[in-house]
């Protein structure tokens, strides 16, 4: 397939409006992309994941569509990257040669000879150089009939989710011919915040392998890449400010990094995918390979009157701590453009707070006597100085639990199944008061077991407790959860794909779509459409796929 794009502005008056024209040529056979009407609609032979909020297939004849076009040389990046997003469908030539951009209405109309079938994408707000956000629109319809195949958002980022399922309409028949669905999609997610959370400290995960891994989440509509970059077991994050930390806190300060670049590349990468980043640095717990680059950051241990010699979580009782996290959380701020940092704030071992004698001078002092006070105190200071960043912040469910005063618009991660609560109940009392809240505590996908455990996550309503309408509203999505103790490069993808893609449709896809059945037909379909495009996603059951993994 050469596919050649035109982009332009539309003739709308009321609005900014860009328009793509994408037409195709087959280059070996004759055989061209023909319009078939398929028998059955959504359920058909072609089936979507996630599943579209609405579809229905027109009873229209077969044909060839043209559309005027109007050309321009905007935003050829943009373009060029978003057919890579799309993977060319079944193009199978390096991206160079198929994708064809057209720079003036001369040069389209020579080209616009080699076929008739267009797709016209319509995005009528500007805004390509921007960052996706918490409240994107990605809201998209898409056409194709025998007057037109048009693909119509209101942001680019809705074009995007579009193109992906434009992609999915085509498929091959057992003679090689390409065939394209005639149909009306109308779509838009569930839930804003579609997550996947990578671990990239107990484990080295390369870049590359971080660059994959948001292919993959673009086709299966994901859209927040979680990022957990640090923790006890290293600390690869390559700070400019504090660069002792990733000198003496990570695996390999040479190899095993994420220079300033590589964050850059990756945040890109996914903006260009209509994914954000959420960087999490984890504290006051899960910090010991920040203690080598920051003497004096961490807590001294006591065994009776004596230093161990070992450390605990983050030392709150001194100054330089918070003068420390204040220019550290700066640059953060500044590397990371999403409104929102992940603060942490989970499983606080009190064991070597209680030990050390300076540390029960300072909550005397304060008059604190219990140790969720101190771990309140530490978090309700790092907090007011991410604010002072203009940053909103997610941290996980123990600092509501524990009653640290935080703002109103915080937003609330529940992780753990039946602590102290079942998981619904406590997605329950965060919105009972107020806050927003995340689903992750039965998205685990580093908890494996034999046979499809992906069904168990895709039976999960995020929704299923008792609350009001308002307080339903404030869950604003989930994510699906990847720690690294066992996990690396050598085994990530397989174990992400296609589970990743139960708790991606559960959060786009509207409440009704709950037959498991008909799930496992167009997951069973994802999967081998992955495999196509280069992802090697493990099997579901029993079966085949007419294109298997092959390595490269």
């Amino acid at each position: 397939m050469l596919w050649a794009v035109s982009y332009g502005p539309s003739r709308a008056a009321d609005a900014q409006a860009h328009v793509f024209a994408v037409y195709t040529d087959r280059l070996h056979q004759a055989s061209h992309i023909s319009v078939l009407v398929q028998e059955a609609y959504c359920m058909s032979r072609r089936l979507y994941w996630p599943l579209p909020t609405s579809c229905s297939l027109q009873s229209l004849h077969g044909g060839y569509m043209e559309v005027e076009n109007h050309s321009s040389d905007t935003l050829f990046t943009f373009l060029y990257l978003t057919f890579d997003v799309t993977s060319l469908l079944f193009c199978h030539f390096p991206l160079e040669t198929c994708l064809n951009i057209s720079h003036g209405s001369e040069s389209f109309r020579k080209r616009r000879v080699l076929e008739k079938n267009m797709l016209i994408v319509s995005v009528t707000t500007a805004g390509c150089n921007d960052f996706p956000t918490l409240e994107s629109v990605e809201n998209y319809t898409l056409n194709i009939n025998d007057d037109q195949c048009l693909l119509q958002s209101q942001s680019i980022w809705g074009a995007l989710r579009g193109l992906e399922t434009f992609s999915q309409l085509v498929w091959r028949s057992a003679e090689g011919t390409f065939f394209i669905n005639k149909t009306k999609v109308e779509d838009y997610p569930r839930f804003p915040h579609r997550g996947l959370l990578l671990d990239t400290s107990r484990h080295y995960l390369p870049l590359s392998v971080i660059l994959d891994t948001l292919d993959a989440m673009a086709y299966s509509k994901l859209s927040v890449l979680h990022w957990h970059l640090v923790d006890d077991s290293s600390f690869p994050y390559e700070s400019l400010a504090f660069p002792e930390l990733s000198r003496k806190g990570s695996y390999n300060p040479v190899t095993h990094i994420y220079t300033a670049h590589d964050v850059k590349e990756v945040i890109e990468h996914a903006r260009l995918r209509g994914i954000r980043v959420l960087a999490e640095f984890d504290t006051p717990g899960h910090t010991l390979s920040w203690g080598p680059g920051i003497p004096g950051l961490l807590t001294p241990c006591y065994s009776g009157t004596e230093p161990s010699g070992t450390f605990g979580p983050v030392n709150p009782s001194l100054n330089n701590t918070y003068e420390f996290m204040s220019t550290f959380f700066l640059e953060i701020s500044s590397a990371f453009p999403d409104f929102y940092l992940h603060l942490g704030g989970d499983e606080v071992d009190f064991t070597c707070w209680r030990s050390n004698p300076d540390i029960q001078k300072f909550m005397k002092k304060k008059g604190f006597d219990d140790f969720k006070q101190l771990e309140s105190f530490y978090i309700q200071t790092l907090l007011n100085i991410v604010s002072a960043y203009d940053k909103g912040y997610v941290v996980w469910q123990e600092v509501f639990d524990n009653k640290v005063k935080v703002r109103p618009d915080t937003i609330i991660q529940v992780w753990r199944e039946e602590i102290p609560v079942g998981y619904m109940k406590e997605v329950e009392a965060i919105t009972k008061a107020g806050f927003r809240a995340l689903l992750s505590a039965p998205w685990y996908l580093n908890h494996i077991t034999y046979g499809p455990d992906w069904k168990d996550m895709y039976a999960v309503e995020p929704l299923a407790f008792d609350g009001t309408a308002k307080e339903k509203s404030l869950v604003i999505g989930g994510e699906a959860c990847m720690w690294g103790e066992y996990v690396d490069s050598t085994n990530l993808v397989p174990r992400l794909w296609p589970r990743a893609g139960a708790v991606a449709e559960r959060l786009w896809s509207s409440n009704s779509t709950r037959n498991v059945d008909f799930a496992f037909s167009r997951l069973s379909r994802f999967r081998c459409e992955l495999l196509r495009r280069g992802v090697q996603a493990q099997p579901l059951s029993i079966g085949y796929c007419e294109q298997e993994f092959e390595e490269t």
